[in-house]
């Protein structure tokens, strides 16, 4: 199966999701919050650092519960204004 190459607006939206997981994060080791996850800590370090530019939605959903992210609150986070003013419309 051959993806379609991510845009530079998802790369930007992936680099921007690995630094909210990192931040929300804080002084947790990275491998306990990979395990409360359910996710490998590779999977988790690359997420973080944007190499994994558009993660499952399952995984991003176990990283939120892991991290106690409202996944609201996250996706509105990560849509840029003009996205969010062309959906609410």
């Amino acid at each position: 199966m051959v993806r379609t190459p991510l845009t530079e607006d998802q790369r930007d939206r992936g680099r921007a999701l690995g630094q909210v997981l990192r931040a929300a994060r804080g002084p947790r080791s990275a491998a306990s919050v990979a395990t409360e996850a359910g996710i490998s800590l590779d999977t988790l370090r690359k997420i973080e650092r944007g190499a994994i530019a558009a993660p499952a939605f399952f995984t991003v959903a176990a990283l939120a519960q892991a991290l106690d992210l409202d996944l609201t609150d996250l996706a509105r986070r990560l849509t840029p204004e003009d996205d969010r003013s062309r959906l609410a419309g």
